[in-house]
């Protein structure tokens, strides 16, 4: 049977609104598609609100991170976040997939094959997709995007392609939706969203955001859909997007359509494991580390003491794009959650989530490494 990539349906889930009553969380206000940019300068007029979680083992896993008064007030890093808001505004396109929790690629449904490719035997993986982002240089902090998915199209239709779904999420101001942000000024984020599936199911999503050090208008963003049962962390499934930059944000009403400089990835191979497994040595790093009773949203990523680290292959994913998900606990009950994204001669890029025992986010780091030739 062929193998092509075109342009997932959204998963059952639904971005927690923290107006509910076990979350007692603001409002998250329903924005309509056309309405991001003039949202923010609303959004940013309006003080945030610190609040309490729920005392249920979840809760605890949302890191103790609520809305909080403005976090961001020294010079420096004032200055810092400036320069990620102009480095992650902007108009970002590409394709985008989503992946079992073993690496295996998710064909699209049916219903959103074109009848030309059923009749091929044509399987398709790969959403085209759309992701204007827009970063408030000025006030407080708040970051917001829409991640927009194209039905699938034979032949360069793509030039008039046809939307099947808008997501909106918003980090900051009254419409907040995420409980914790590291950034860093080179555009590169971490975000832990907090989620609500079926039958009461409670998920984070931890997205990590990761620019390529030689092209700062080519990222990658992947998502680690992570289950939260009791108390205990498990992978669910990845989501991954390959984006470049096509130009200030503009709302989502400019599309490369054929000219875009990207395709679809998900049938491709993935990173061979001999390329990610053994030892690696950090080059640079910035860390943010989180307190017991931390409130504030949004945190600079601070640069840190690069350290040696040692993979294997419990809880390793291999995937497309020279890219891999580690997730696993170690001895102490931590849970790490990290994307690796191999780059050329043995260096990568890395970002890291971990989490302590009672589900509380410990650190967000994001560094590059170059492997270490036999161990030494």
């Amino acid at each position: 049977m062929a193998l092509l990539s075109a342009n997932l349906l959204a998963p059952k889930i639904t971005l927690i609104p923290f107006n509910s009553p076990s979350y007692h969380l603001p409002r998250i206000p329903t924005l309509p598609p056309t309405s991001l940019q003039k949202s923010l300068p609303n959004l940013l007029s309006h003080n945030r609100t610190a609040v309490a979680a729920s005392s249920s083992s979840f809760a605890a896993a949302t890191t103790d991170i609520h809305p909080q008064e403005k976090n961001i007030t020294s010079q420096q890093s004032r200055s810092n976040w400036e320069a990620f808001a102009r480095r992650v505004s902007g108009e970002w396109d590409g394709f985008g997939a989503e992946f079992t929790a073993d690496g295996k690629p998710v064909e699209l449904p049916e219903a959103v094959v074109p009848e030309a490719f059923r009749e091929w035997g044509v399987q398709l993986f790969d959403w085209q997709t759309q992701c204007p982002t827009l970063a408030a240089e000025a006030g407080d902090p708040v970051l917001s995007y829409k991640l927009i998915k194209l039905l699938p199209t034979v032949g360069c239709e793509a030039d008039a392609a046809t939307r099947h779904s808008v997501e909106e999420r918003i980090a900051g101001g009254t419409g907040n939706k995420v409980s914790a942000f590291g950034y860093d000024s080179n555009g590169c984020y971490v975000a832990v969203w907090l989620l609500e599936g079926r039958n009461g199911r409670r998920f984070l999503e931890l997205e990590h955001c990761l620019v390529d050090p030689e092209n700062r208008e080519a990222r990658v963003r992947v998502i680690q859909v992570v289950r939260v049962d009791e108390g205990e962390m498990g992978l669910e499934r990845i989501r991954v997007f390959s984006e470049q930059w096509y130009g200030p944000f503009q709302n989502g009403e400019q599309f490369g359509g054929c000219a875009i400089r990207e395709s679809g990835f998900a049938s491709m191979a993935a990173v061979e494991e001999f390329e990610v497994v053994g030892v690696w040595q950090g080059t640079s790093v910035a860390v943010a580390r989180f307190q017991t009773q931390q409130t504030d949203i949004f945190h600079e990523l601070v640069v840190d003491r690069p350290e040696k680290s040692i993979r294997n292959q419990l809880g390793l994913v291999l995937l497309p794009k020279q890219l891999w998900c580690y997730f696993k606990q170690n001895k102490d009950g931590e849970t790490w959650g990290e994307v690796g994204w191999l780059l050329n001669n043995g260096n990568a890029v890395t970002s890291r989530c971990i989490f302590l025992k009672d589900g509380r986010l410990q650190e967000i780091a994001i560094g590059q490494e170059i492997a270490v030739l036999n161990g030494m």
